[in-house]
């Protein structure tokens, strides 16, 4: 049984950072980024990415199991 909750958790987290993936490549990130800072953008991009898919998971693991 803790196995099959092990997959669900592991299953939203996955799901979620691939949504928070995709939403955010929406976004125009070059307005807001000094030019030659490529590096620090990129690094900026997955800790949101990283940041935004674990507090939606979190949330829909929440919904689920409360």
């Amino acid at each position: 049984m803790e196995s099959a909750v092990y997959a669900v958790r592991a299953a939203v987290y996955i799901a979620a950072f691939m949504l928070s993936f995709y939403g955010l490549g929406a976004l125009n990130f070059s307005r807001y980024i000094k030019q030659g800072h490529v590096l620090q953008a990129r690094i900026l991009y997955w800790i949101l990415v990283l940041s935004l898919a674990y507090l939606s998971g979190s949330f829909v693991l929440a919904l689920i199991y409360r």
